[in-house]
């Protein structure tokens, strides 16, 4: 993600200007609100309406457009209208590596957390 190599660490080259770690924060924002994860989970499925991922949300049309807008902005989602519908998919497909990397770990320290607890019979 930040292009660095391993042998890169130690060069200034390595380091972000502030600018560029500004708008990695933004991408990561992107992701941080459970509704937009869970839109994108739905549109790993295939694409969909809007109306559709209220419905599967349970939330407005309008807040769920809210949401899209804020992935459509990182790039992550794309949308084509179609009649009077707009329909989303996924415009960038390493997200879904990126997430996979996140749920690994968080996955794995639950593992140890639940071994901890079975150590000491809680």
């Amino acid at each position: 993600m930040f292009n660095v190599q391993p042998s890169d660490a130690a060069s200034p080259k390595a380091h972000l200007p502030p600018e560029a770690i500004a708008e990695v924060a933004t991408y990561f924002q992107a992701l941080s609100e459970p509704t937009r994860l869970h839109l994108l989970n739905w549109l790993r499925e295939g694409e969909h309406n809007v109306g559709e991922l209220a419905q599967r949300c349970g939330f407005s049309a309008a807040n769920i457009s809210r949401h899209l807008a804020v992935l459509m902005q990182q790039g992550l989602v794309a949308r084509e209208a179609r009649g009077t519908s707009v329909y989303y998919r996924i415009a960038d497909d390493t997200v879904y590596a990126l997430c996979d990397l996140v749920c690994g770990h968080i996955s794995r320290r639950f593992d140890r957390s639940a071994a901890r607890r079975k150590a000491f019979g809680v």
